[in-house]
């Protein structure tokens, strides 16, 4: 079965960074980027994965992906 595939734990790791402070940066809640990096978000805001890529200075591709 095909799947949107998030993968924020790999961008966390490359940039050196936490959901602290990706949470701080972006005004989303360390609950709801845990959701995201466990892959249990059914669905995602263009202003939150907006607010991502800033944060984390990355392409939508670099954090999302099909399969």
């Amino acid at each position: 079965m095909p799947q949107i595939n998030c993968h924020l734990d790999e961008l966390l790791t490359q940039k050196a960074m936490t959901l602290a402070q990706v949470s701080r940066q972006t005004g989303i809640s360390v609950v709801n980027l845990s959701i995201l990096k466990n892959n249990k978000a059914k669905a995602i805001r263009f202003s939150t994965l907006i607010a991502i890529c800033e944060a984390l200075d990355c392409q939508p591709g670099e954090l999302i992906s099909y399969h």
